[in-house]
């Protein structure tokens, strides 16, 4: 086990327009902000459509495991919940890892890891919150050859 201790430092609340991809957005409004780690509290709203993945075993890779076509669904989508983090990757990029929970039409439920391409409905509502004492990194794990959530703690200046 990983672990580091700090808190939240602020909250950013943004709406997704209709049209408006929802990891686009939510990175823009991150930049806008200045948020580069932090964690995604919450999302609700609906989409046109959704694309996200989950793991399938895949015995090329290392662990046996990997990611492979995205999965899509037609048509109006409930947005249930949002989660997720925002991580500086070894490269010093922002780094967004979301997850979602979704309901069609009948009220069947899906999820996995949110990819691009999900264009918001009617309206999508996140919260985003800045930490402070934590280093929210994001890094290859060349055992299991996906990138995993290396939290440590923070400097201080």
């Amino acid at each position: 086990m990983q672990s580091a201790s700090g808190a939240l430092q602020r909250v950013v609340a943004m709406r997704l327009a209709p049209g408006e991809d929802v990891l686009d957005g939510l990175k823009r409004a991150c930049a806008e902000h200045g948020v580069s780690e932090g964690l995604i509290l919450g999302g609700i709203g609906s989409l046109n459509g959704a694309a996200f993945m989950n793991p399938i075993p895949i015995p090329e890779k290392k662990a046996g495991y990997g990611y492979g076509e995205p999965i899509r669904l037609e048509g109006p989508i409930e947005l249930v919940a949002l989660s997720g983090q925002i991580c500086i990757g070894e490269d010093g990029s922002t780094m967004f890892h979301v997850h979602a929970s979704l309901s069609d039409q009948q009220g069947h439920g899906w999820g996995g890891h949110l990819v691009e391409g999900n264009k918001v409905l009617l309206t999508t509502d996140v919260l985003v919150a800045e930490v402070s004492g934590i280093a929210m990194g994001r890094r290859l794990d060349r055992d299991l050859d996906v990138f995993i959530f290396n939290p440590v703690p923070k400097a201080t200046a």
